[in-house]
């Protein structure tokens, strides 16, 4: 979106394969199948887009290591719907590598597909490939003009800090080309001001945090707003420029009560559990003086500025809130892996029913 007005609001999911050790069977083979389901149906309903997160090393969270070879499977199965490789933790890839198989995919998807980048936050993760968990922002900053100096130039001559030497250059040229020129829509996963200031630099959409309260989202949002005006060519022309994907647990039901009722032990579950060990860069920069709240808050706690959860008449209103408030392109909906499949499906088909019309 290469201006920086109030467009139409977009719609999509984003998905984990995370086990809930309760009901799936050991080792979860089975919930890939769920979750190929799951976005065939999305693909079916209106939705826009579908992000496939990336994890290692761990089921605790999720459990799908390569979103991009996922993508290309769903490309077979799918017909209109935009596939997200997102968040692709940039530092543990090779990024010649990273580019090639881009390109290479959204030729497979006939160019539906968008990549959103992060440094990651899961220190046992990068522990698993060997990768140096404290410099991964460093990393970043290094790594993304790369990657966009190799779309653009086909060719390369980078002598690395913290990443190795990548060099393309004379008769030879990086291959193949993407079919969205120069390369498909970047997003970039933020929660510090560094990282979103960097995604303005460079022209790309941002993608925020699901337990960002929306009080402080709105004062990370303005500030990219801003900085998005000082963007400069070519980057400017990026086709994510100026687009913020808010990620929000979301459950629509016919009342708030039912809503309440349906919902209220799966997400308070999840926002515990995701609270706990293993995330600390995460909540190191996005909820740390938060994080004890978190980890004891109630259902009431959340649903007064984090989670949009109840009737369909109030999820419109909270999301008009968010819309108006955060200045947000794109509404990411995150479901817990607690719910019953028929019941995550439920919510799913009522939201795009009755919610999602009323943005169009």
């Amino acid at each position: 979106m290469k201006g920086l007005g109030m467009p139409q609001m977009s719609f999509g999911t984003i998905f984990l394969s995370q086990p809930d050790k309760d009901r799936d069977e050991f080792p979860y083979q089975a919930i890939h199948e769920r979750t190929t389901q799951e976005i065939i149906e999305a693909d079916k309903a209106g939705y826009d887009f579908a992000w496939i997160a990336e994890h290692h090393a761990a089921d605790a969270y999720g459990i799908l290591p390569d979103p991009l070879t996922y993508i290309a499977y769903l490309a077979t199965l799918t017909e209109r719907i935009r596939l997200g490789a997102g968040v692709v933790i940039l530092p543990l890839h090779n990024i010649m590598r990273l580019v090639e198989n881009i390109a290479f995919v959204d030729i497979l998807t006939k160019g539906r597909l968008t990549v959103g980048i992060g440094s990651g936050y899961r220190e046992y993760e990068f522990d698993a490939f060997g990768a140096e968990f404290e410099s991964r922002r460093a990393f970043v900053g290094e790594a993304l003009p790369l990657m966009l100096e190799m779309f653009n130039n086909h060719q390369v001559d980078h002598k690395g800090v913290l990443l190795p030497d990548h060099k393309v250059t004379g008769e030879y040229a990086i291959f193949p080309r993407p079919i969205q020129t120069p390369h498909p829509p970047f997003w970039l996963g933020v929660s510090s001001e560094e990282s979103i200031k960097r995604a303005a630099q460079y022209g790309l959409g941002i993608a925020t945090s699901t337990l960002t309260p929306i009080t402080e989202l709105a004062e990370k949002t303005a500030l990219f707003r801003r900085a998005c005006e000082q963007t400069e060519a070519p980057y400017d022309q990026n086709v994510g420029r100026g687009n913020i994907d808010v990620a929000r647990f979301v459950y629509v039901s016919d009342t708030d009560k039912k809503a309440k009722e349906e919902s209220a032990d799966a997400v308070v579950r999840h926002v515990h559990s995701f609270t706990g060990a293993g995330t600390s860069g995460y909540l190191g920069n996005i909820s740390k003086t938060n994080q004890e709240s978190y980890s004891a808050a109630s259902y009431e706690d959340l649903n007064e500025d984090t989670i949009i959860h109840g009737s369909p008449e109030t999820v419109i209103e909270k999301i008009q809130s968010l819309q108006d408030r955060t200045g947000a392109t794109g509404l990411i909906l995150h479901m817990p892996p607690y719910y019953a499949a028929e019941q995550a499906k439920a919510s799913l088909d009522m939201f795009a029913e009755t919610v999602i019309p009323k943005f169009r």
